[in-house]
């Protein structure tokens, strides 16, 4: 039953919620016009918002055309092919086509069309392996440490020459288009590796650190900087005998030598493991990188050459016994690396075996830029590794990813 005291208490209540809203109210009243208040006058903003869209365009009346095609290299009439070169070129850098060096085109078409990426190799077989103390020797897992802390760092070494050296002085645009998908490439490895470490649970310090605190890792990163250190000044410029020769010892020491011999050690020995049914995540990783870096090699080669035929004063006495003893110099270190990964025999393999494999690529690389052999009668005693370097190898698509993964075209080692 309803009482006056009860009755009291809700006209005490509607009260004071009424008084509540006559100050909430007011409030509201007073925000309002002191914000009306703050606005600035509607004329003034209009009034600068229009001397700035004056100012701006004025600043266009003194653009200087001739300045900006200054900054593109660019020549202020059409390119011909003839004008196109490889290096000191002063035709437009920016126009691909027509194409001088339809190779070059091809190398970038058919690295696209074989695009892919770390995530999509399933790594839980390695990590079952690796996490079972039983699952691997102590040997076999130097071996993939001493591959992870060596091809991290080079294949780094590799992207930042391309991209803070390599690529300023080449001034053919569509050597430069694969320069740039190279790089993506590097980048992509560069991640497979950092994949794979986190996948296996490795401690990140003792790997990104082991071309410092390992020797025959250490030898070969410290072979390989100063080529980049010396293109890496801002004012270093192609255009005299010197210059000229500084760039083309460059390439040949990264096409050549550290991707073209210090790669294949550690490629030979996580390819074998993953024969033998170990690590296949990290091996199929391993594979494609080295799909990559074949052509890479391949690409580089076909570079130096073409700075060898429109350059032919670079190409003297001196400096062709100059990259004779960069290949050797090179081979050596991998062999020593060899022994170094390998102390005694493992995987179908031992130092002795790698060295002869080695020489039998140094020889390669010798030919390739016009330079006789240094090891006659060599042989390559992993002939399986032609094999797994076969694109057109056809796989189990349920087993494993395909290989031959292309979105277009076909892929031809020469």
């Amino acid at each position: 039953m309803l009482t006056w005291d009860d009755f009291d208490e809700k006209e005490e209540n509607k009260g004071s919620a009424d008084l509540k809203e006559q100050v909430i109210e007011k409030t509201i009243v007073e925000k309002t016009v002191a914000a009306e208040e703050s606005k600035p006058d509607s004329s003034s903003y209009s009034s600068a918002s229009s001397d700035r869209k004056d100012k701006a365009i004025a600043g266009l009346d003194n653009l200087d055309t001739e300045a900006g095609l200054a900054d593109l290299e660019g020549a202020s009439a059409r390119v011909s092919v003839d004008e196109k070169q490889m290096i000191n070129c002063r035709a437009d850098v920016n126009q691909l086509v027509p194409f001088k060096y339809d190779w070059a085109w091809q190398k970038y078409l058919d690295g696209s069309a074989n695009h892919w990426m770390p995530q999509e190799v399933n790594m839980t077989a390695d990590i079952a392996l690796w996490k079972n103390k039983d699952g691997l020797t102590d040997d076999e897992r130097r071996i993939v440490m001493r591959n992870l802390g060596f091809f991290s760092t080079a294949d780094s070494l590799v992207a930042n020459n391309i991209v803070l050296t390599v690529y300023k002085q080449i001034t053919n645009p569509e050597c430069r288009q694969y320069l740039l998908r190279q790089a993506l490439e590097e980048a992509i490895h560069t991640h497979a590796y950092q994949y794979v470490i986190e996948s296996l649970g490795i401690d990140e310090g003792e790997i990104f650190n082991m071309y410092r605190e390992v020797p025959s890792v250490a030898r070969k990163a410290a072979w390989a900087l100063p080529f980049t250190k010396s293109l890496s000044d801002e004012n270093f410029k192609t255009g005299t005998l010197e210059t000229d020769k500084t760039l083309l010892r460059n390439l040949i020491a990264f096409y050549c030598v550290l991707e073209g011999i210090f790669f294949y050690c550690g490629f030979t020995q996580i390819l074998s493991m993953g024969n033998r049914n170990k690590m296949t995540g990290t091996a199929e990783q391993f594979q494609y990188i080295l799909r990559d870096e074949s052509m890479h090699v391949n690409f580089g080669i076909d570079m130096i050459n073409q700075i060898k035929l429109e350059n032919p004063e670079l190409w003297d006495e001196a400096m062709q016994e100059e990259a004779a003893e960069m290949i050797l110099q090179g081979t050596a270190l991998e062999i020593e690396y060899a022994k170094d990964t390998m102390p005694t025999g493992i995987l179908g393999m031992n130092a002795d075996m790698m060295a002869e494999y080695l020489h039998f690529i140094a020889n390669r690389r010798l030919t390739q830029i016009g330079l006789a052999e240094e090891f006659p009668n060599a042989t390559n005693p992993f002939p399986w590794m032609s094999e797994i370097m076969d694109l057109r190898k056809e796989k189990n698509f349920f087993e494993t990813r395909v290989i031959e993964y292309q979105t277009g075209g076909a892929l031809t080692w020469d």
